[in-house]
């Protein structure tokens, strides 16, 4: 699968295929809910029918060593130590667990800024008001043109009190990639902690959880690395195992027996169906086959493309320069004026595009998202019915 030009379509039908996308479908949404391929749903399924067949040799037998087998694989593809990483739902419910495990006294501070997303801001202010600590709120710099600029905005923020810093790796509502290696490096010198929200960076970005040295990361693979919906993980630094514990109790380990490191509490939560959990290591070989570095560079050159074109079109000003630094397999650009939840239902009713049309800092936005199946045909659909609709408002 590599050779091929990141430009040319025509280069990428054969990939584009391995995905079932509904026909009358432009998905430029899998920054949201990434659909993962045909084959990778396929695996997912041959792990439910051997639950369905015969569940008790599946839970007691079969389930420890394959969760097992899962988790390794991703923390090679993380450049972590297994022991590191446990498998968990999505990034939110990593969060919550961090949010819980981490201690707060009174008076202390957790430290965020406002692009982070509206559900790690509220897991944070909800445990800070629990405890009497207080959370923080750094705002970036309306325009970013070196990486400095939002760390400075980040430290400027920082007190005596703060005990953990709150970053996601690549922000949410403003799909912009922040400089989180330099931010929890300075974090290290200065005692404090760093979690660090990643579910826009696995696979987006080539990812070394040793050289990174955060004290805690939290991941959804549903997204760019494309397993299944209910797959994520929660990376906790050595120094912290013994302080992390899951929200939900339950025997760790089926059949029970006394767990022995962190990670097998999350093994047996309760009963559930783990096969999205089983099927990230077909993900990963999926995409290892195409190539990383090809998809980066195809996913790069079509989100590259809908910034440009929309840039020319409107002649609005993003909030970062057009750089790969800043930005990989998602466009953020402003909009003209208008009701932002209206355009996107209209681009959806009239024209079967989906793609968010989101409000930040008073500002209409759209986040285009690119990954295989998409093309540059999908892009100026988008531009098309963008200038019809927003000509129309």
């Amino acid at each position: 699968m590599h050779g091929r030009r990141p430009d040319r379509d025509e280069d990428w039908r054969d990939v584009a295929d391995a995905w079932r996308i509904r026909p009358d479908t432009v998905y430029l949404n899998h920054g949201s809910f990434g659909p993962p391929p045909i084959e990778v749903s396929e695996a997912q399924d041959a792990w439910r029918a051997r639950m369905r067949e015969q569940p008790m040799d599946f839970f007691t037998r079969r389930f420890e060593p394959a969760w097992i087998d899962a988790r390794d694989s991703l923390a090679r593809f993380l450049n972590d130590d297994p022991p590191n990483v446990a498998l968990v739902e999505n990034s939110t419910v990593g969060m919550n667990i961090v949010a819980r495990s981490f201690p707060l006294e009174p008076g202390d501070e957790v430290l965020v800024n406002d692009h982070e997303y509206g559900a790690v801001l509220k897991i944070w202010r909800r445990a800070c008001d629990e405890r009497g600590a207080v959370v923080r709120v750094a705002q970036l710099p309306r325009h970013c043109d070196d990486p400095q600029d939002a760390t400075r905005a980040i430290w400027s923020e920082a007190g005596e009190r703060t005990r953990l810093v709150v970053v996601s790796h690549i922000t949410s509502p403003t799909a912009i990639t922040l400089p989180v290696t330099e931010i929890c490096h300075e974090a290290r010198a200065r005692r404090i902690a760093t979690c660090v929200d990643g579910p826009h960076a696995v696979a987006q970005l080539p990812l070394d959880m040793k050289a990174l040295d955060c004290d805690f990361y939290t991941a959804s693979c549903h997204k760019w690395l494309s397993a299944p919906l209910g797959s994520g993980f929660l990376r906790v630094a050595p120094r912290w195992h013994e302080r992390v514990e899951p929200c939900q109790w339950s025997w760790g380990v089926l059949p029970p027996r006394k767990a022995e490191a962190w990670w097998e509490e999350f093994l047996w939560t309760g009963t559930r169906d783990p096969s999205a959990y089983l099927a990230v290591p077909h993900a990963i070989g999926f995409l290892e086959r195409i190539g990383l570095d090809a998809f980066r560079a195809r996913s790069h050159e079509l989100a590259q493309y809908a910034r440009r074109r929309l840039v020319e079109r409107f002649g609005t000003k993003p909030i970062t320069a057009d750089s790969p630094r800043w930005y990989s397999s998602m466009a953020h650009v402003p909009l003209p004026p208008g009701d932002a939840r209206g355009l996107q239902r209209a681009l959806w009713e009239s024209h079967g595009i989906e793609v968010p049309i989101v409000e930040f800092a008073g500002e209409r936005y759209v986040r285009v998202s690119c990954h295989l199946y998409n093309t540059m045909s999908h892009i100026d659909r988008l531009l098309d019915a963008l200038g019809s609709l927003c000509g129309g408002e």
